[in-house]
């Protein structure tokens, strides 16, 4: 799908879609309890389903209508799996430690550039856990399978690779037989998302102790059924929020002020973007969706801005340090990336022009917000990747007002 958008400022009233990262762990937690749990607020995105049908393969019963899904833990563990994470990461790095710890013989595959992703943290530990990997493919992650059942113990864990890993084993370790001990060799990066698994798992009655070099899990814990709504994602709410900066007039609702996503930061970078444009530096160690958003927020600050502590963003569902930088440079950007970085000059308007989607769901809703600020129309080639987290959003960019068709 391709779309031609013709600038025009936003406005009107949004709400904005659940958030991807508290969904995934509420599926995963719901699947692993006794009992059924209903969760609500549910969006349909090619993520959440694949963790969907990686849980219903993992032995849970899932119904899911609407918004709502109605989920039954797993009462028979299957001997032999084959779960398709289809491009996600989250849904791959949170469930290979789950089918290792029920004990399932468990075929990983994935699509796009997943099976580039790195899963090296577990590669590396769990073999001393009981825990056989078989690749498929030389240098890739996927295919791949897992035999034998995890065991307790130490998991030595290098912190800044990515929290998914972390939160794998977060989910796993409460499954054992004995106590296990997550040890962090590195900082920590995207900590948030941790703080939202650690929620997470209080809600459906899971206890986690935090240490000083990571996390104590005491063994043989049962995950409790647990009700609840997914809250409105400040990610998604990032795109938003950043054209109201850019001189839209948008009303954003559904999003929750206590919540523990580490994205709200958005809010207060625009408010203080607002007041004076004045450039800033910005540390993403922790913010990691908000890179591709920002950087078109920071072109049009005034004077020189940086994003640093970006290296990593390199393995997502496209190079987020380069991608970015290529497709705003050619509609009239002044983007230069560096090992760690990315330093953005501010500039007055852009261009338009034709960009190609990069096959990742935040390089589209990015340019679409940058498309506010164009003088000419601007052709989003491929912009349909966005389904992989907001499968209407150009149905709800037409409904603010904007102007974009596909041709």
């Amino acid at each position: 799908m391709d779309i031609k958008i013709t600038p025009k400022k936003l406005r009107g009233r949004v709400e904005v879609p659940p958030s991807k990262s508290v969904a995934h762990r509420m599926i995963i937690a719901a699947a692993l309890a006794e009992g059924a749990s209903t969760i609500s607020n549910l969006s349909p995105s090619v993520d959440i389903l694949s963790t969907i049908d990686c849980m219903r393969a993992l032995g849970a019963e899932i119904s899911f209508e609407a918004d709502t899904a109605v989920i039954k833990g797993i009462a028979r563990i299957p001997d032999k799996a084959v779960l398709n994470c289809n491009e996600s990461g989250s849904t791959m790095r949170f469930l290979i430690p789950v089918a290792c710890a029920l004990g399932v013989n468990a075929r990983f595959i994935g699509s796009g550039k997943l099976p580039q992703r790195p899963i090296t943290p577990f590669v590396e530990e769990f073999p001393k856990h009981g825990i056989t990997f078989d690749f498929e493919e030389a240098g890739a992650s996927l295919p791949c399978s897992v035999s034998g059942k995890l065991t307790s113990g130490r998991f030595e864990i290098d912190g800044g690779l990515s929290s998914q890993f972390i939160t794998g084993l977060l989910f796993a370790l409460p499954l054992l037989d004995g106590d296990s001990e997550i040890s962090l060799t590195t900082a920590l990066n995207s900590r948030p998302y941790v703080d939202i698994t650690l929620g997470v798992l209080r809600d459906f009655g899971v206890n986690v102790t935090e240490t000083e070099s990571g996390y104590f899990i005491k063994g043989n814990q049962r995950f409790k059924a647990f009700s609840g709504n997914v809250e409105g994602d400040y990610s998604q709410a990032a795109f938003f929020r950043v054209a109201n900066s850019l001189g839209s007039e948008l009303e954003i609702i559904g999003l929750s002020e206590s919540s523990l996503q580490g994205d709200r930061i958005i809010m207060d970078i625009c408010d203080k973007f607002d007041k004076s444009r004045e450039p800033f530096e910005i540390d993403g160690a922790d913010i990691p969706d908000l890179v591709p958003i920002l950087t078109v927020l920071a072109c049009f600050c005034r004077g020189t801005n940086r994003i640093t502590n970006v290296a990593r963003l390199r393995f997502k569902e496209s190079d987020r340090l380069n991608v970015p930088a290529e497709c705003l440079n050619a509609i009239g950007g002044k983007v230069t990336v560096g090992e760690d970085f990315i330093e953005i000059e501010g500039v007055e308007s852009l261009r338009g022009g034709e960009i190609d989607g990069h096959n990742d769901h935040r390089i589209p809703m990015s340019l679409a917000v940058a498309a506010t600020m164009c003088e000419n129309p601007l052709v989003i080639r491929g912009a349909e990747c966005v389904r992989k987290s907001f499968p209407d959003f150009f149905d709800v960019y037409r409904a603010l007002g904007g102007d974009a068709e596909e041709v």
